[in-house]
């Protein structure tokens, strides 16, 4: 289920084909089905009008549009400020204003089927245990537990979709840690789950737990609150999809990527790459960016809804993220180009290339206007992937199986996160061993940290739930996906097609001593 370009005109026996396939297809819930369809029938409207150079680049997939579809009528992520509705109610969803713990996650769990995204479930739930802790009063732990038990299985019944993130933290308390009790004793896929720490707020005990529960399911996602909290206003943010930091009551309009890879294989030297290649196609991005925002402000009517009227989202607070990926390989094409041996990831001189080339990327989009975008900028983003990127490997990561030890990982990618506010992470794939020892992953993220990491994000070798680019999968469910049995979970067809193109469960576990839209084919 790669994602699908058609922007090239087909006739009308191949679309219906196309269409006929999605309907008669038995590996599909009806629900999956109507995605697709839909997803279809977008694209096979016009694009919006590019020039020239932009259209081939695109086609070239040197930029690349997300396949976010022809016409942008919702945008990418949408993060509600729900504490609005929880203090107001909504005329139009004719929600009253919840009095006790059951009514205020009903009214959530209405909330989040009216709240759009690109994979067309939420792909923000909100920072839950702030959210909820006011409604807890009176609520004992056990019913505390059993109601967030039913809560969660829910959303993955529901929404099962593993782009979707409940936050938490970065205070210690009761509703976080039934969240991640819960969390660790379901194993579910849906919902991903961030922790929030802050080593000025957070308990080390509940550090500690979110740890150990990486041990167990791979869950959660731990953000570095300190240096994100900076990056963004005191109405404060919330992370979604795979690691993607965006303002609350906004969100990101669109996500745009340039291939490094691509544009270091058009450069003759390093030279070449960085004062003339790169900057020509990062103003193709932005021209590309450009357009699929103005479309969405201009011409969706999207900002004519409910959500905004009710003030759960603010259209001054969506910003454009501004991709890019394939950096190992851009260094080390780069690297050969020079005739140096050093590889990305391990080599002091590739390390700074990468450092240079994020910096100057950075410097680009902090000087160029941005229309409708928050703050009147984009935001440089490491984008995670796509499941049929080949020999490309995610933002700036170390291409998989070439891992070095985590803490040599950490220190060869630390200076790197400066750099990429709307989201950046690795995924350390760490050995089995290391459930005899939860300390060592514990001392490992908070060395992260601390080093400058904005998130931390742990595989452990043994475990059927595993974190692919920021989403969540079953090994499990993807060997059943692959035996054409389907799955009723929208991200385990992207984890089987990432796991045969890109390789990804091919990192190397180490031990610790010394890490979008879907279209039917």
């Amino acid at each position: 289920m790669k994602p699908v370009s058609v922007r090239r005109s087909r006739n009308v026996p191949e679309i219906t084909e196309k269409l006929r396939k999605i309907t008669n297809d038995p590996t599909l819930s009806p629900a999956q089905k109507a995605h697709y369809l839909a997803v279809e029938a977008e694209n096979m409207l016009p694009y919006p009008e590019l020039d020239a150079d932009v259209q081939e680049a695109l086609d070239d997939r040197i930029i690349c549009d997300m396949f976010e579809g022809h016409a942008p009528y919702k945008p990418r992520y949408v993060l509600p400020d729900y504490s609005i509705v929880l203090k107001n109610g909504s005329d139009y969803l004719e929600l009253p204003v919840p009095q006790n713990l059951d009514e205020a996650i009903n009214t959530l769990m209405i909330a989040y089927h009216h709240v759009p995204s690109v994979t067309g479930m939420p792909v923000y739930l909100g920072d839950l245990d702030n959210l909820l802790l006011p409604f807890c009063d009176g609520v004992s732990d056990d019913a505390l537990r059993q109601k967030i038990r039913l809560f969660w299985r829910y959303l993955d019944r529901t929404l099962p979709d593993a782009f979707m993130h409940a936050n938490i933290g970065p205070s210690d308390n009761r509703v976080a840690r039934a969240i991640l009790e819960i969390d660790a004793e379901l194993g579910q896929v849906a919902p991903n789950l961030t922790f929030l720490y802050d080593p000025d707020t957070s308990t080390e005990d509940i550090l500690r737990l979110a740890t150990d529960n990486i041990l167990k399911c791979s869950k959660p996602h731990i953000a570095n609150h300190p240096v994100h909290k900076a990056t963004f206003d005191d109405r404060g943010y919330g992370i979604v999809s795979c690691y993607n930091a965006l303002p609350v009551a906004g969100g990101s309009s669109t996500l745009t990527r340039i291939n490094l890879k691509a544009v270091a294989e058009l450069s003759d030297s390093e030279s070449h790459f960085l004062n003339e290649v790169l900057p020509r196609y990062m103003d193709m991005n932005f021209r590309l960016t450009e357009t699929r925002i103005s479309y969405l402000f201009d011409q969706s009517g999207f900002f004519d809804s409910f959500l905004v009227s009710e003030k759960w989202i603010d259209r001054d607070r969506f910003t454009a993220m501004y991709g890019i990926y394939a950096m190992a390989e851009a260094v080390n094409i780069l690297q050969d180009k020079a005739a140096l041996e050093g590889r990305y990831g391990f080599d002091d001189k590739a390390n700074d290339l990468g450092l240079r080339i994020s910096k100057m990327l950075s410097e680009a989009v902090e000087a160029r206007p941005l229309k409708n975008a928050w703050q009147g900028r984009a935001m440089l983003h490491s984008q995670a992937g796509l499941s049929d990127d080949i020999e490309a490997t995610p933002g700036i990561r170390i291409p998989y199986g070439t891992e070095p030890d985590p803490v040599s990982h950490v220190q060869a990618l630390a200076p790197q996160h400066q750099y990429y506010p709307s989201g950046v992470s690795e995924i350390l794939t760490i050995d089995e061993t290391v459930k005899n020892n939860p300390e060592a992953l514990y001392q490992l993220c908070k060395g992260a940290l601390a080093s400058g990491f904005r998130e931390f994000t742990a595989n452990v070798s043994s475990n059927d739930l595993v974190r692919v680019t920021g989403y969540m999968i079953r090994l499990s469910d993807v060997q059943k996906f692959n035996d054409q049995k389907g799955s009723r979970t929208n991200t385990t067809g992207l984890g089987a097609e990432a796991a045969d193109l890109m390789g990804i469960l091919d990192r190397k576990p180490r031990v610790v001593g010394h890490e979008l839209s879907p279209g039917y084919t």
